[in-house]
């Protein structure tokens, strides 16, 4: 039996919500009936979920998802266990009522990628978070009051460190996880100078997690609470890009902190085509760039290779990453809790009946990440 041809028996009598969108700005709240899960699934309630970039791409027209659910950054409460699940996927007892954060992408298991273990290339990776509320479990992402977890879905039940401070873990499924991924694909290293362009949720995690790694931090940003951010995340140094308004008065500065050097890796979290080409130029011969934030196809820059050849610089890309990351991101999050303002992420909680409000001042960017209770919590 398909999915779809799926029955009402294997749905509860309890209804939940969802927020649907189905074009550019056109959102609406639909109702449906909780489902049961399958034996290897896990139905829960979502407790928060955060207002990310890629929402507002979907939300403005760019981003080739649409007649879908939205979310994908959350925590949430388990309250249906499917028959065959009794550990989250580190191993770990799992039961109903406990906190977990879920990947929200699946590993097949059966596509080229998969087969060669490179599980964060997944070619059917948005499989089930693409589709149609209309077609059965209906909570294929995080927005509304349910969330149902796929079985080819990984998750991880909350370290008892974040049991009470949940909050600080509800980016961990996307903005930690994926600038994790991506600085250790670049080999970062102990004493490595990083520079991190944009301070928002990803550039936040990311000035914690190459902190922690011992390296020297330089955070380009130019938005006053995102600056303020930054050194609280514990940016050795912040260059404010309305006083060094050029991108080679930019160049000159990180080279005047790194003694004429250069960047040995740089991080473009910004999101701006034009910050390529700035990255290029802000590190030291034989740097390597990490390029996470230009997530969306069709929005071109001249570039000359030359410069990337001449300097041999190594470019690294990351739109997701290997499933286990999650686990490790959570752990990272417990070790460090005291060390990082992680609850001021999140700074904006909003009721998800007012999500368009959530939206309006996420896009104004005039906080830093906002988050969404389910009223029924």
């Amino acid at each position: 039996m398909s999915l779809q041809d799926t029955s009402t028996s294997e749905e509860t009598t309890e209804m939940g919500e969802l927020v649907y969108i189905d074009g550019p700005k056109d959102l609406e709240f639909r109702e449906y009936p909780v489902p049961s899960p399958e034996p290897h699934a896990v139905v829960t309630e979502v407790v928060r979920t955060n207002v990310c970039g890629s929402e507002l791409h979907v939300w403005r027209g760019d981003h080739p998802l649409s007649d879908c659910v939205l979310g994908h950054e959350a925590i949430c409460r388990v309250s249906d266990l499917g028959e065959k699940v009794t550990t989250d996927s580190a191993g770990q007892p799992i039961s109903e009522g406990d906190l977990v954060a879920p990947v929200y992408f699946q590993t097949c298991q059966h596509c080229e990628f998969c087969r060669r273990g490179e599980f964060y290339r997944c070619e059917n990776d948005y499989e089930h978070a693409g589709k149609s509320p209309e077609i059965w479990p209906h909570f294929h992402a995080p927005w509304g009051t349910h969330y149902y977890i796929y079985p080819n879905q990984h998750f991880y039940k909350l370290p008892e460190e974040l049991l009470e401070t949940p909050s600080l873990a509800a980016a961990a499924n996307c903005a930690l996880s994926q600038v994790k991924f991506g600085l250790d694909r670049t080999g970062i290293d102990y004493n490595d100078t990083v520079v991190v362009q944009g301070a928002g949720g990803l550039g936040l995690n990311a000035t914690a997690y190459a902190n922690e790694r011992g390296a020297e931090t330089i955070v380009i940003e130019g938005v006053d609470q995102r600056i303020e951010r930054a050194q609280e995340f514990g940016a050795d140094h912040v260059i404010d890009f309305r006083e060094h308004e050029s991108a080679d008065a930019r160049a000159d500065k990180v080279h005047a902190l790194t003694d004429g050097v250069g960047a040995d890796v740089a991080v473009e979290v910004a999101g701006v085509p034009e910050a390529f080409n700035e990255g290029i130029e802000l590190l030291r011969t034989g740097g390597r760039y990490l390029e996470m934030g230009n997530v969306r196809p069709g929005h071109t820059i001249d570039f000359d290779p030359g410069k990337l050849v001449r300097k041999s610089i190594d470019v690294t890309t990351a739109v997701e990453y290997d499933p286990w990351v999650l686990y490790e991101s959570l752990e990272f999050l417990a070790n460090t809790k005291d060390e990082y303002p992680y609850e001021k992420l999140l700074d904006a909680e909003y009721d998800l009946v007012d999500v368009e409000e959530a939206l309006e001042r996420s896009e104004q960017r005039d906080l830093t990440r906002a988050t969404l209770v389910p009223h029924s919590h």
